[in-house]
């Protein structure tokens, strides 16, 4: 037997002993065409099918905007460092099943030594590692379709799909946005960028082409974890000269994340009053997001990187000697500028949601924080209620908002980082696939309880019993 053999004859006989998955006891109403719609096959979007299947949800249709399986989430396009910055032993969609997880498939293949001698999951072998979970627990998600607009309509969502060979509407009662940081609003890049021309310019999230960045000179905007992956990938792309530039005096090198990372932080987050969950967001947004120390060895092995601390851009302008950034003092030139300058949390961009992003309540409009911790962008993120579920500023807003449920990262005041991340599935899957089967069983709250409390067929008639009543031969007869 091979090790995949190996690997997925321990999967499917752990899937075997755990049973088959319930029947669906949530019918779809007539009219409708799903009970859950999740958007996005990455991941998050595999380990809620899974959740829900086991959780007797039927219905359910995941839909992602790739066409290949290699093109969906990030670990194979726009994510780029060479290991994951999650611990190797964080559980993620194996969902409580030690045989679906990391390290039974890891394991299996190369030796119970192999798994112990690394710090941190490769990327590229996390990106096999969720293939393999697909196929062993047959996750087959519709791809080349893309959410457009999603319109509220009674009872249910409308739900404007386009594909390459056109557009159509399908209706769901549920929406999962498991579309990460995408999902959550969009890239931000600075105003003092936008005017370059394309060519000029791209943002961390891009499919970059890193091999034509081979010879030319490459300036990166940004000293998070995502910039100091661009540069390396342009560095052993061959790019003649990389430069980060940074704003702060010395790179971030808080460990933020992980003062709440312990099981009491972090599984119980969700109940912190809402004062120490902005103030918890905002020493993170303040303190600025680590890279891993692997990333920056990643540049030292080069000559030709350079990094530049305490330069804050003042203006970009194209000339004949490629773009001339000004720092306010300093000005440096570079044939193409990357803006590692992360994502902004924002509905309103989102165009799915333009029918009614000015519904959405957001922390802006429940929480004053006190002078000094005042942030725009914070406030910007939507305050979610029970089940990562958006929350109308009325209560006509909240009847059809409360049924989109949101597992990305405008999540994260609300329930901390990392939303949509390898932490956040062991923590808010299960939250988020409760809370839809909470609410579909109470939306047809009649017909279970008459299957609960109405007349069923008896298991057997009294005759099955009748010889054992009266006197029977050999049976003592009583005093």
């Amino acid at each position: 037997m091979t090790d995949q053999a190996a690997a997925d004859a321990a999967a499917l006989e752990a899937l075997r002993l755990l049973g088959p998955a319930p029947e669906n006891w949530a019918p779809i109403p007539e009219g409708v065409d799903h009970n859950v719609l999740v958007v996005g096959a990455g991941q998050s979007g595999a380990a809620i099918a899974f959740a829900l299947a086991r959780a007797g949800v039927g219905g359910v249709s995941v839909i992602d905007a790739e066409n290949s399986a290699a093109a969906t989430g990030v670990w194979r396009t726009t994510a780029r460092m060479l290991k994951l910055r999650t611990p190797k032993s964080l559980p993620g969609p194996e969902l409580g099943l030690p045989a679906l997880s990391f390290q039974a498939w890891r394991e299996a293949r190369h030796g119970r030594e192999a798994y112990a001698a690394i710090d941190r999951i490769a990327r590229t072998d996390w990106a096999d590692y969720l293939a393999w979970h697909a196929r062993v627990t047959g996750f087959a998600p519709r791809r080349g379709v893309r959410l457009d607009r999603i319109e509220p309509a009674g009872g249910a969502f409308r739900l404007h799909l386009e594909t390459d060979a056109g557009g159509h509407v399908e209706t769901a009662r549920k929406i999962v946005l498991a579309n990460g940081f995408l999902g959550a609003g969009g890239p931000f890049t600075p105003h003092e960028l936008r005017g370059l021309p394309p060519d000029r310019l791209a943002h961390t999230s891009d499919a970059i082409d890193f091999a034509a960045l081979k010879g030319r000179r490459v300036a990166v905007i940004g000293g998070a974890a995502s910039a100091f992956d661009a540069a390396g990938a342009a560095l052993e792309a061959g790019a003649a000269d990389v430069r980060l530039f940074v704003r702060r005096p010395a790179l971030a090198n808080l460990p933020v994340s992980r003062a709440r990372a312990y099981p009491g932080a972090y599984d119980n987050y969700p109940a912190l009053p809402d004062a120490l969950k902005w103030r918890t967001a905002l020493w993170f947004r303040r303190a600025g997001s680590t890279t891993t120390t692997d990333a920056i060895e990643r540049l030292l092995a080069f000559p030709n990187a350079r990094l530049h601390l305490g330069l804050t851009l003042r203006a970009a302008s194209e000339t004949a000697d490629g773009v001339a950034l000004d720092f306010g003092g300093e000005r440096h030139f570079a044939d193409v500028v990357i803006a590692g300058t992360g994502y902004v949390a924002e509905p309103g961009l989102r165009p799915e949601l333009r029918d009614f992003a000015g519904d959405i309540l957001r922390w802006r409009d429940v929480y004053e924080p006190p002078a000094g911790e005042e942030d725009a962008g914070l406030g910007a993120h939507p305050y979610l209620g029970p089940g990562h579920a958006y929350r109308g500023r009325t209560p006509e807003a909240s009847a059809f908002l409360r049924h989109i449920h949101v597992f990305n990262p405008s999540a994260f005041v609300s329930y901390g980082l990392p939303v949509g991340d390898v932490p956040s599935v062991k923590r808010d899957v299960p939250g988020v696939v409760a809370q839809i089967s909470r609410d579909l069983f109470l939306a047809d709250l009649d017909a279970h309880a008459a299957r609960i409390a109405g007349e069923v067929p008896p298991d057997f008639e009294p005759s099955l019993y009748a010889p054992l009543l009266g006197s029977r031969s050999g049976v003592l007869a009583a005093e």
